[in-house]
């Protein structure tokens, strides 16, 4: 599955305010309360799970990016924001440099293929210092998708779809 796919407007915060990584993921998850993605009940489940993924393994990769992500019993599909730091969030990412996008997935755990597929795909996507710096650099949300459906469209996308 293709990030382009799981976002839609209302899913991308061009601001995070947070300046620490576990205080961007609850900024994050109550996003994807606020925009309908899961109900107010799921919130203190998805921040758990979330944060245990992340206290077992960090999810910094590497050109800026970071993709805090646990399955969950309790969705149906892959739920997603997209979160950016001008500035950057430590996140002990491979590169060590901070997270400036910040993409927060909430993956059905009875898909593990769709699962893997997913996080396979934003990791090609956002593979680019170049494509991350855009991202960063892109006026509002309406433009950030733009910029991901038109990066997407490209035939090495076609094994994520």
């Amino acid at each position: 599955m293709l990030l382009g796919n799981i976002l839609h407007a209302g899913l991308i915060k061009t601001t995070i305010e947070s300046t620490e990584n576990y205080a961007a993921i609850t900024e994050l998850t109550d996003v994807l309360i606020t925009a309908g993605e899961i109900p107010i009940s799921l919130r203190d489940h998805a921040l758990e799970a979330i944060a245990a993924r992340e206290r077992s393994m960090s999810t910094g990769m590497e050109h800026g990016v970071a993709l805090p992500h646990a399955s969950s019993p309790h969705v149906d599909k892959i739920v997603g924001v997209l979160g950016i730091s001008k500035a950057g969030i430590p996140w002990d990412c491979l590169d060590c440099q901070p997270a400036r996008l910040v993409i927060l997935l909430l993956l059905p755990r009875s898909k593990f293929q769709m699962h893997v597929r997913a996080l396979a795909g934003i990791s090609h996507l956002l593979n680019s210092d170049a494509f991350c710096d855009t991202l960063v650099d892109a006026r509002d949300e309406a433009e950030v998708l733009r910029l991901i459906h038109a990066e997407e469209k490209s035939s090495i996308f076609d094994d994520y779809r």
